[in-house]
């Protein structure tokens, strides 16, 4: 696969990257084994950006992420995030207790993260959701001196507002920005990506998917297991669901006159809104890596990738991406 560069210091990755979250967090979790083989799998097939976080789990998936590249180290880069308040006890996200980017806080969440995954330095590191007690440039500042000790390479921030990339910025070069990016997601083309694109800040759609649902594949919330985090999500409450399954059909019927999988068609739309766009799709089977990771070999003409966002317009798709309570921590 060819390469794309995020941010001005350097960081080449393969055009599609893998999520891990649903690996240990939020979905309903996966066989660790499979888990394992898929992390290894993508390795193999070129994919070179493997995204974490400490909250996922909280903190399993960075020791999987840890286990499964522990001799392929040298082939990936490696994102993981920082920010949340975890909580000692619990399960899933019931553990996680509000934000925190305290100084000292941070620190200890490197450290952590590093032992965990069993890496020396971390090659991305994202605030995952801005604190607002604590200003972006003191959070930054502090990222940068863990650049300066040799403990993270490069620095990111998470679903934040075009004028805390700003601020962010000015204190130390951010080489990527991570929100939510998708056919029916797409609010960051407004500002946030035109500010990336002027700062010269790569940009990493998570959920390129929808979820699932854009694959055509989710068609009820009875199919999610019952400790599935979408069954909180408006998006996917039944009659969302069943309004959105229209948009999806369409995809999928231009999908199938095109000889492809209506996940491959989302994927390759996004390719093609930039390259300098790298999105990372979980999977959590070969199959789904495999499909989603042959996307990035689809070339699409002017007219294609005009009809397949006009299939799925923003403005038709029901249900806001998250509850109120997480919306109000994003594009802070």
């Amino acid at each position: 696969m060819e390469h794309r560069t995020l941010g001005n210091a350097g960081l080449r990755v393969a055009p599609i990257g893998l999520g891990c979250m649903g690996m240990s967090f939020a979905y309903g979790g996966a066989d660790e084994a499979t888990s394992l083989r898929v992390l290894q799998r993508a390795v193999e097939l070129g994919v070179t950006l493997i995204d974490t976080a400490e909250v996922y789990g909280p903190y399993a998936n960075e020791e999987l992420v840890g286990r499964a590249l522990k001799q392929l180290r040298s082939k990936v880069n490696i994102a993981t995030k920082f920010g949340f308040n975890i909580l000692p006890h619990g399960q899933g996200v019931a553990r996680m207790a509000g934000v925190d980017s305290r100084p000292e806080h941070i620190v200890q969440a490197v450290d952590g993260s590093l032992s965990r995954l069993g890496i020396d330095c971390i090659d991305l590191l994202y605030q995952h959701r801005v604190d607002p007690a604590v200003p972006v440039e003191e959070v930054v500042g502090v990222m940068a001196e863990l650049v300066r000790a040799g403990k993270v390479r490069h620095l990111g921030l998470s679903e934040v507002s075009a004028a805390t990339v700003r601020r962010a910025h000015a204190v130390h070069p951010i080489a990527a920005v991570q929100s939510e990016y998708s056919l029916w997601s797409r609010d960051v083309e407004a500002e946030v990506l035109p500010v990336c694109r002027e700062l010269g800040i790569g940009f990493v759609p998570y959920s390129p998917l929808g979820r699932g649902f854009l694959t055509g594949q989710l068609t009820s919330g009875a199919a999610l297991a019952p400790d599935d985090y979408r069954h909180s999500l408006p998006r996917f409450q039944p009659q969302a669901m069943a309004a959105n399954a229209h948009l999806v059909a369409e995809l999928q019927r231009l999908a199938a006159a095109r000889g492809v999988t209506a996940a491959q068609l989302a994927l390759a739309w996004l390719l093609a809104q930039g390259d300098d766009l790298v999105p990372i799709p979980g999977a959590r089977s070969l199959a789904h890596l495999e499909e989603n990771v042959a996307a990035a070999q689809i070339a699409l003409s002017a007219s294609e990738l005009a009809a397949i966002g006009a299939a799925i317009a923003p403005a038709a798709v029901q249900g806001a991406r998250y509850p109120d309570v997480e919306l109000a921590m994003v594009g802070l």
